[in-house]
């Protein structure tokens, strides 16, 4: 290992973030510029020409969202699929369950068009025998068909090949013979898992994403080309972990939630090193609020997620409930008469009424700036010189004051307040709703927005306190630099735990952990050390669900060491971690094995961000001016937070601005900021 540039960059639906560290000298630099939805190439390369020249970086770690937007805004590509005989219809069948319950109409349109599916013949049964061969010259013949008729991707998704992908390897192998691009998936090497459905969608899902997602990696690389960028390029995942591009080019699903999943990851460091071990983060953008929980220092990782009904991805990610309250959101009265911040957004183009580029429709971002907590005359962002406030509260006045009755000053505290109520929810759904007791967690806000919400954050949840990080509106690129390596796989065994052949499962769990470990280390990536994980799915026999087992054995000397009741003690663990009780008497069985590879990156000490022996409370003090705060304007003391030193008490209400974030503290709080320079924002004792 040896000292690095090395580049994060997350890019958002408004913005995109950088932060360049050098961990030679430990300097760093951040950035914000503006996102160009459509074409988000252009603004990750013009973030970089702002902080460094390419060919002074040396690995750089992408944090996108080109994959979640693609799925939900449905810009993907056309798709063709190949399935067994009689299966073609699963994708359409889901787990029949509905988009609005209790209706008695409703819709759903497949990624998949029913023309573009079509069937082979060829049959594995569940124990893994080939009960028909598969007829190669039947998916030739579909496969020249799919393309004929527009597929650009193919998926080939064939019954119960968990238990034996032959059938499929074959089709496999015949398909890329006449196909004319790369894009191909099978099911076997997506999601080699029980489970039809989620395997279907999961394979489908990838290879809808595989032409934008390696067209977008391809403009990216060849950008850097010309930057004399020689270093390696790497992908953050939607488990938090980072991958190479050829691998994010074979499996795009794994970057669903890549961009709020690296937030997590520097929330969850900066958290830890601030010696709290359980927060709750909250990443307010320009398009949406994302929330996550980090319990014991760890976040909680999800074995699926559903990006939108019907379309559900089984892949190991962060857990993160999004909803779209971000500071883009436009605020609306419906026709029941009642205000509704998002989920639509104004993005960053033609972005909020105060930016001036022909949008006339009320944001978030509008009505703090109606109500003096942003400052006009300094936008984060660095492309305008000065935001529009007439613009702003005519929006206001137009869309919400007018159709409620009441002035543009109530109605702006109005958005806010419906905002804040909308951000409390997604923070209880994570939180009390899961059983944890919110006085026991800290609120990290971050995002360019998150910070100015903090009060609420605090107050309306209950929270021990909140800390905001040091440059809050990049927390998602720092996430980039500091994420581990990380590569997980999956296979299905259904094995009963009575009885079980320990000697065939600790050779299964050394060739897994080999496997995984040998893709992190083909990465490139310059890693300390490469741990493994080994996790079984279980239940009791006659369940349909599962837990997650985290079994504590390492490969050593080619063995797991597994044993039956080192299993049997982590499950009951588990078990009854989650539901409080066993059932003794009831037989167990190992439904799929999880391994994961983590190449672990030299750790980052936080401190290198803490103020200087420059920074004091004068040269802070920026002056005051009008804040409105619950209905009456009152003189507000403004800061430049980081020119604040360590130990600095800011007293409520204050305004706290940031070339990336604005930081609002409102009566009944204070800030003090600790030595790592963050800002701990606490209730005021009475």
């Amino acid at each position: 290992m040896k000292p690095s540039n090395i580049l994060g960059v997350d890019v958002g639906g408004t913005f995109t973030d950088l932060l360049l560290f050098d961990a030679q000298t430990k300097a760093f630099r951040t950035a914000k510029v503006p996102s160009q939805r459509g074409d988000e190439a252009a603004g990750f390369m013009q973030g970089i020409s702002t902080v460094s020249a390419g060919r002074e970086i040396v690995s750089i770690v992408h944090g996108t969202t080109v994959g979640t937007n693609s799925l939900l805004e449905r810009r993907g590509h056309k798709v063709g699929v190949i399935t067994t005989r009689g299966f073609r219809d699963v994708l359409e069948m889901r787990r029949r369950d509905r988009r609005r319950t209790w209706g008695l109409w409703g819709d759903f349109t497949p990624i998949v068009d029913r023309d573009l599916r079509m069937e082979v013949t060829e049959r594995t049964l569940a124990d893994g025998t080939i009960h028909c061969e598969v007829d190669e010259a039947e998916v030739r013949s579909a496969a020249i068909a799919l393309h004929e008729r527009g597929a650009e991707a193919l998926a080939i998704i064939f019954i119960n090949t968990y238990a034996n992908p032959a059938n499929e390897q074959k089709a496999l192998a015949v398909v890329r013979s006449v196909w004319p691009n790369e894009f191909v998936s099978a099911s076997h090497q997506v999601l080699p898992e029980i489970r039809e459905f989620e395997r279907s969608s999961t394979t489908a899902l990838n290879s809808y994403l595989q032409p934008g997602v390696s067209g977008y990696l391809a403009r990216l690389e060849r950008a850097l080309e010309k930057l004399q960028f020689k270093g390696q390029f790497y992908i953050v995942q939607s488990n938090g972990g980072v991958m190479s591009t050829a691998t994010a080019r074979r499996f795009p699903i794994r970057t669903a939630l890549s961009g709020p999943a690296a937030g997590v990851i520097a929330a969850a460091a900066i958290a830890r090193q601030a010696g709290f071990e359980n927060a709750i983060t909250c990443d307010l953008g320009g398009t949406s609020f994302d929330v996550s929980v980090i319990a014991g220092g760890r976040a909680s990782l999800a074995a699926q997620a559903t990006i939108d009904f019907g379309l559900v991805i089984r892949t190991p990610m962060i857990e993160i409930t999004t909803i779209g309250a971000g500071g883009g959101s436009v605020a609306s009265v419906d026709r029941g008469g009642l205000l509704q911040v998002g989920p639509e957004s104004a993005g960053s183009v033609p972005g909020p009424a105060c930016y001036g580029q022909g949008n006339d429709r009320p944001t978030l971002t509008d009505a703090h700036v109606v109500l003096g907590r942003i400052n006009a005359d300094r936008p984060i962002g660095g492309k305008l010189a000065r935001l529009d406030v007439e613009a702003a509260k005519s929006a206001i006045l137009n869309h919400v004051g007018r159709p409620l009755g009441i002035d543009v000053l109530e109605a702006a505290e109005a958005i806010v307040r419906v905002a804040n109520a909308r951000m409390a929810g997604a923070i209880r759904l994570v939180s009390i709703e899961r059983g944890h007791d919110p006085t026991k967690f800290v609120g990290v806000p971050f995002g360019g927005g998150g910070a100015l919400h903090v009060g609420a954050i605090v107050k309306e949840i209950g929270l021990q306190m909140a800390l905001v990080p040091r440059f809050p509106g990049v927390t998602s690129a720092l996430g980039c630099v500091i994420a581990d390596l990380r590569h997980d796989q999956v296979q299905t065994l259904n094995l009963a735990l009575d009885g079980i052949d320990t000697a065939a499962l600790d050779r299964r769990m050394v060739a897994a952990g080999e496997q995984v470990r040998a893709v992190v280390g083909a990465a490139g990536a310059m890693v300390g050390q490469i741990d493994l994980s080994f996790e079984f799915d279980m239940h009791y026999v006659g369940q349909t669900h599962t837990v997650a087992v985290q079994v504590p054995v390492t490969l050593q000397d080619g063995t797991t060491g597994i044993s039956p009741a080192m299993i049997r003690t982590a499950f009951e663990t588990a078990y009854a971690s989650s539901f409080s009780r066993l059932l003794p008497g009831l037989p167990i069985r190992i439904v799929s094995l999880r391994v994961a590879a983590i190449g672990r990156r030299p750790q980052l000490d936080l401190s290198v961000f803490a103020p200087g022996p420059e920074a004091s409370v004068e040269k802070a003090r920026l002056g005051a001016r009008p804040v409105r705060i619950d209905g009456a304007w009152l003189e507000t003391q403004i800061w430049s937070r980081l020119d604040l030193p360590v130990g600095a008490i800011v007293e409520a209400p204050a305004i706290l601005e940031q070339p990336d974030a604005t930081i609002y503290i409102e009566p009944g709080l204070r800030g003090r900021v600790d030595a790592l320079g963050n800002l701990i924002v606490e209730r005021v004792p009475k």
